[in-house]
C-alpha cells in the first residue's frame, strides 16, 4: 500500500511539474512555441512573435519588395533582410502596424488566443514596474534597458549601464528583449543588433502609432510614435 501511495505521489508531482512547464509557454496558430515571463502583474512573451497568420488562421501577406512595402495600407509581414532561415528562429518576424490594427483588419488578432498586442499604457505599466522595483542599472531609476535586454546579440557599447555594455549581466527581468532591427517606411532594413522596437496597439492624434524602443547605446527605453508603414517586432501580452 505504501509503495502505491509513493507511486501516486510521484505521478501527482510529475503532473504538477508538467502543468507548470506548460503554463510557462504559449503556442501560436502556426505551432510556434514561446517562453513567457511574469513581471509584476503582467505576463509577457519572452520572445518576439513569428506567426504568419492571425489566430483565426487567416494568412498575413508576406511582403519582400521594397516598393510594395512602402505603398501598403494593409497588413504585411517580413523577415529581416528577407531571410527567414537566419532570423525567424531567434528574432521573429517584422510586422507593419496594419497587421496589428483590429479596426482595419476585421478585428483579427495577430497574437495567440488569450493574448494581445499591448497598449501604450500597458507598456508603461511594465517600464514603471521595473523603474520602481530596483531593476535600474544603479538600483533605481529609469536606466532599466539592461534589465530588459537579452544577454547577447547587441552591438557593443563601451558605456556602463547601456544595453550593449557587459551584456552577460543583462536580462534580470527575463523579458529577453532582442535587437532585431526594423524595416523603414521606405522598405529598407536597418540597425540589426543595435536597435529593437515593439508595436503597441495605441495610435496618437497625428495618425502615427506608439512603439517601445531600445538601443544599444542607451540605458533607458522610450515610447515613440511612428508611421504605420514601418516594420517592427511584436511582443504579446496575456489577457487579464
Amino acid at each position: 500500500m505504501e509503495n502505491n501511495k509513493t507511486k501516486l505521489n510521484i505521478l501527482l508531482l510529475l503532473g504538477l511539474s508538467l502543468t507548470m512547464i506548460q503554463a510557462q509557454t504559449v503556442k501560436d496558430i502556426d505551432g510556434n512555441t514561446y517562453k513567457t515571463v511574469t513581471i509584476g502583474t503582467q505576463t509577457w512573451m519572452a520572445e518576439n512573435l513569428k506567426t504568419t497568420a492571425y489566430n483565426d488562421g487567416t494568412t498575413i501577406p508576406l511582403v519582400t519588395d521594397e516598393t510594395v512595402w512602402t505603398s501598403l495600407s494593409s497588413p504585411g509581414y517580413c523577415w529581416y533582410n528577407n531571410d527567414e532561415t537566419a532570423f525567424k528562429g531567434t528574432y521573429g518576424a517584422i510586422y507593419n502596424w496594419y497587421a496589428v490594427d483590429a479596426a482595419g483588419n476585421n478585428s483579427k488578432n495577430v497574437c495567440p488566443t488569450g493574448w494581445h498586442v499591448p497598449t501604450k499604457l500597458q507598456w508603461t505599466i511594465l517600464t514603471d514596474y521595473l523603474t520602481n522595483n530596483g531593476y535600474g542599472y544603479a538600483g533605481s531609476g529609469k536606466d532599466i534597458a539592461k534589465s530588459m535586454a537579452s544577454a547577447s546579440g547587441w552591438s557593443i557599447s563601451l558605456t556602463a549601464g547601456n544595453a550593449g555594455n557587459d551584456q552577460a549581466s543583462n536580462n534580470s527581468s527575463g523579458l529577453t528583449a532582442l535587437p532585431g532591427g526594423y524595416r523603414d517606411f521606405d522598405g529598407e532594413y536597418d540597425t540589426f543588433g543595435g536597435y529593437a522596437a515593439w508595436w503597441s496597439s495605441s495610435g496618437n492624434d497625428m495618425g502615427n502609432v506608439w512603439a517601445l524602443v531600445m538601443v544599444y547605446t542607451s540605458s533607458e527605453v522610450g515610447l515613440f510614435d511612428y508611421a504605420k508603414q514601418v516594420g517592427f517586432s511584436i511582443r504579446c501580452l496575456k489577457d487579464y
